[in-house]
């Protein structure tokens, strides 16, 4: 089996800001300042207009309309279910549109501007990841009933896709091939079980990256709909999980990889339980998304050198933290969180 890589490995020409300034006075009728933002596989601004702040995403030509569509309508569903949730408004255009078509074959979309910081330029606090775990279940709760026909694509992203990854190792340095390959194997032997859990449609990227923060205050949004799919609700709690880590596990070896981490799960299953099946695999599903996040980072660095520092800035850290993981038995390793 192979994946389709998708917009991943799609490469586009980056549009300037002069541009995104005149797709946004044409298909919003907004005149302001463009910022551009750091991001994986499209064009994305911060607008500073005199009516607001917003965000002008201009898609990867890599996307199509409907992983495009299936975003908006998350994001309406939310607003509609839960309008109390941090997340961004979908604005449409003039005329309408909510992906009106942009730079020959490309679509934009407007949403609104989240006040906060991005948690990954701080150290979370204990309340704040508890914070993190009450919103994840919180994004379950509302999304329980959404439905859309693209939910069920195969994303790269979704590790219940990671045996299909093989073929990455032949971009993976040899020091690190042997851990990755270890890795993969110790994962697809739970294929059997990581398939019969419970799924529906879920975030499935709740990174630091995509949480925002304000001190006094906590967690003030929740942004980044762009891996939204439906998956096994373990995989959406396992990557919240991974990105609460210690990133320094190398210098600073550590008995409890998950100290911190059982902070969101505390604040997760204070409004939604999770299976005592679902907790014994959450932390093989954190492990598969460290060779997930390694496998497809290094390729992709590989690809697009320009990008490259961007790409690489989480992968480090998972060194690590998954040669804590292999160091210590299948069966032990099932009873972290339980």
């Amino acid at each position: 089996m192979t994946v389709d890589l998708g917009a991943l490995s799609t490469p586009f020409d980056r549009i300037g800001t002069g541009e995104a300034a005149a797709i946004a006075r044409a298909c919003y009728g907004l005149d302001g300042r463009l910022h551009r933002l750091d991001t994986e596989k499209d064009d994305t601004f911060r607008l500073d207009t005199p009516e607001g702040r917003f965000i002008l995403k201009i898609a990867n030509p890599g996307e199509g309309v409907g992983e495009l569509d299936l975003q908006v309508s998350a994001l309406r569903h939310l607003q509609a279910r839960a309008p109390d949730l941090p997340v961004p408004r979908v604005l449409p255009d003039l005329a309408g549109d909510y992906l009106p078509v942009v730079a020959g074959n490309r679509r934009a979309r407007l949403m609104t501007f989240l006040p906060g910081a991005v948690m990954d330029t701080v150290t979370p606090l204990p309340e704040e990841r508890r914070q993190i775990g009450r919103l994840l279940a919180r994004l379950r709760h509302a999304l329980a009933d959404f439905r859309h026909p693209e939910a069920c694509r195969t994303l790269v992203w979704d590790v219940r896709h990671l045996p299909s990854l093989v073929p990455l190792l032949n971009y993976v340095p040899p020091r690190h091939k042997t851990a990755l390959a270890e890795g993969i194997l110790r994962f697809a032997e739970l294929m059997p079980r990581i398939d019969a859990l419970p799924r529906q449609i879920l975030h499935n990227d709740f990174s630091r990256s995509n949480l925002l923060v304000a001190r006094p205050g906590g967690v003030t949004g929740i942004i980044d709909f762009g891996d939204v799919v439906e998956t096994a609700i373990a995989v959406d709690v396992s990557t919240a999980l991974l990105n609460q880590l210690p990133r320094d596990a190398a210098a600073r070896p550590v008995n409890d990889l998950f100290a911190e981490a059982r902070d969101v799960l505390t604040g997760y299953q204070e409004i939604a339980r999770l299976s005592r099946e679902e907790l014994s695999l959450i932390p093989h599903l954190v492990m598969g998304r460290i060779v997930t996040r390694a496998l497809l980072s290094l390729w992709r660095a590989a690809s697009f050198p320009d990008n490259a520092a961007y790409i690489l800035r989480n992968t480090e850290q998972g060194w690590a933290q998954l040669d804590w993981f292999l160091a210590r038995d299948p069966a032990a390793v099932s009873e972290l969180l339980l």
